[in-house]
């Protein structure tokens, strides 16, 4: 089966985020009552895989051994079947 996983990598609270700063800066310069921008990156992965069960496992790996630095960020996985 072929799956679509939506992996979503951010920082963990209390680590810096120096390139939402700048755009929370500006966007208040451009007249926007904003409080605060978070940057994340988003991961469009399309997979085959034996189960539902099997792509979370690999998308779990891959963030584990590649997308995402246990130190400092965090991650959520959304899974989709294609049809």
């Amino acid at each position: 089966m072929k799956y679509r996983l939506r992996i979503e990598v951010r920082l963990k609270p209390g680590h810096s985020d120096p390139e939402g700063e700048t755009t929370a800066r500006l966007l208040k310069e451009l007249g926007y009552k904003v409080e605060a921008v978070n940057v994340s990156k988003v991961y469009s992965v399309f997979l085959e895989a034996e189960s539902r069960k099997e792509a979370e496992t690999k998308a779990e790996e891959m963030c584990k051994r590649l997308l995402a630095n246990p130190t400092k960020d965090s991650y959520a996985i959304v899974i989709e079947e294609e049809k």
